[in-house]
């Protein structure tokens, strides 16, 4: 059995005038979110054997925030093929995290992670917490899933389910869309 647990990246800035959308930086909200995330992953005694993140701006600020809050120390194993990925290369990467990892933390995008559990957990309309992923997976958005997988290479299809996903507003109202 192996843990996944996928991060979203925190709210971004749409307000810099960045020449590319990797170079996006995270926006205030979008810090908030990501320590009150942090301080999720602390208070549940989270830890991760490995981290995978994209290189984009957005991720490595997202994980600037998460870092401190939660308590941990990351290394993460920066992957450009996590930028902006579908489900398929999400699944390829994942297949080559090491073979002593037990838990894995990705840090990346949608709508490839909100896909990534879509394929991984079978839809048996059970499960509360995949139907909050289908209405939509926010950013700084954490999903907490089980693998029925002895190794990584073994990652496939329907092998998982989703044990919990905590959106940044389930833990302060103010961190809500912005419409509510």
């Amino acid at each position: 059995m192996k843990k996944l647990t996928l991060l979203r990246h925190a709210k971004s800035s749409w307000d810099d005038a960045v020449t590319r959308d990797f170079d996006r930086p995270l926006n205030e909200k979008g810090k908030r979110a990501a320590a009150i995330i942090g301080k999720f992953i602390k208070r549940n005694g989270l830890a991760f054997d490995q981290v995978l993140a994209s290189p984009a701006v957005r991720v490595i600020e997202t994980l600037e925030q998460v870092e401190p809050a939660s308590g941990l120390s990351f290394e993460p194993q920066w992957d450009r093929k996590i930028y902006l990925a579908s489900s398929v290369t999400l699944m390829d990467v994942l297949r080559g995290a090491k073979a002593d990892a037990d838990h894995v933390l990705m840090v990346g995008h949608n709508p490839g992670l909100e896909d990534l559990i879509f394929d991984l957990v079978p839809d048996d309309g059970s499960s509360e917490a995949r139907g909050a992923v289908e209405v939509k997976y926010p950013t700084a958005a954490l999903a907490e899933l089980s693998l029925k997988i002895e190794n990584w290479s073994d990652i496939q299809d329907s092998c998982g389910t989703l044990d919990r996903f905590t959106r940044p507003r389930d833990l302060d109202p103010e961190l809500g869309p912005d419409y509510i």
